[in-house]
């Protein structure tokens, strides 16, 4: 992602206080288990000593010194891990805690930026810090199926709440899984309160966890970005602007809620398209009925959305309102 110098220099300085952070670590750990036994110490300074002898000596001609080292180096370490395993430390207790073992937080896998450091990137430029508190409750493990109904019956599909939000779970399930394989959208469609951004919400959580880059706005925030970089030439917006397109997610939650006009029409149109041309997936989640949207975006925007998105229609009960009773009831 297109970053300013002043914004690289930032996240790199947050890669190299990781580093410190797992160097002080192990560097505690390895104290700890020196003084429950000595010998461990010996043996680090064994490796070193033996590691400096036999290279002067490879150095010096010695063709067998090589060998030799490493049959007294492994032989030093499985004396080392047998007396970590008898203290009850497991032989890998000196590997740092890393953040993201992929690069082992240095933010690089050889010449390439770490999915890590794209993501570190996006949580830079567009202050998705918001979201990822939002995340750590509403994902799959605090899902639940109480808030929709089995008597409630959709008169257009014949479906129960309860039989069409375990459709859209299952479909959610199926994006997630073939991410990487398949190129996919969804548009969650739907009244209000009935699980539309809670599934959204659950889709970023299972990516964001297994390395992918995700970018989340509402309809309003997207169309800030769009104004600022194309009235403002607002920096930053430019540069958030020029990034939306190469996140491997773009969630636009609450399309609808926005101002709309010829400008936003036209905008949601560009950037949809040109995802589709990158096949980079998004999801859009909305009020909005399936006449209301072509009303609203053009019925060119409305085309690439059907035609390109799976559509789920979510039906229900208001669960912000389910919920809020439920804690008047239990106060």
């Amino acid at each position: 992602m297109a970053l300013s110098n002043t914004q690289y220099d930032e996240i790199i300085r947050q890669y190299n206080a990781k580093q410190i952070r797992n160097r002080h670590i192990v560097e505690s750990r390895v104290e700890e288990v020196y003084s429950k036994n000595p010998r461990l110490q010996e043996i680090d300074d064994s490796i070193s000593s033996c590691s400096v002898e036999k290279a002067k000596q490879l150095l010096d001609g010695d063709v067998k010194a090589l060998s030799e080292l490493k049959e007294q180096i492994a032989s030093l370490k499985e004396e080392k891990t047998a007396l970590l395993l008898s203290l009850g430390y497991d032989e890998h207790y000196f590997i740092p805690p890393y953040d993201c073992p992929d690069c082992k937080d240095t933010g690089y896998v050889g010449n390439k930026r770490c999915h890590c450091f794209k993501q570190a990137a996006i949580d830079l430029v567009y202050t998705q810090s918001n979201i990822k508190a939002i995340l750590q409750v509403e994902n799959f493990e605090h899902f639940s199926y109480d808030y929709f109904s089995e008597e409630l019956i959709d008169p257009s599909t014949g479906l129960s709440s309860r039989a069409i939000i375990e459709d859209a779970v299952k479909e959610s399930q199926r994006f997630i899984n073939s991410f990487d394989d398949t190129f996919q959208n969804l548009f969650f469609y739907g009244d209000t309160g009935v699980g539309k951004t809670f599934l959204s919400n659950c889709i970023a959580k299972e990516l964001l966890d297994t390395g992918h880059s995700v970018i989340y706005f509402t309809a309003f925030g997207l169309f800030d970005i769009f104004q600022k970089n194309v009235f403002d030439k607002d920096s930053d917006a430019i540069l958030a602007h020029q990034n939306l397109f190469d996140c491997d997610l773009l969630i636009i939650d609450d399309l609808g809620t926005e101002m709309s006009n010829s400008f936003t029409t036209s905008q949601l149109f560009l950037c949809l398209n040109e995802r589709l041309l990158r096949k980079k997936s998004t999801i859009i989640s909305t009020n909005l009925t399936m006449n209301q949207l072509a009303e609203t975006y053009s019925e060119r925007t409305f085309s690439r959305v059907f035609s390109n998105y799976n559509m789920l229609k979510l039906f229900g009960d208001d669960i912000r309102i389910k919920k809020k009773l439920k804690q008047c009831a239990l106060n």
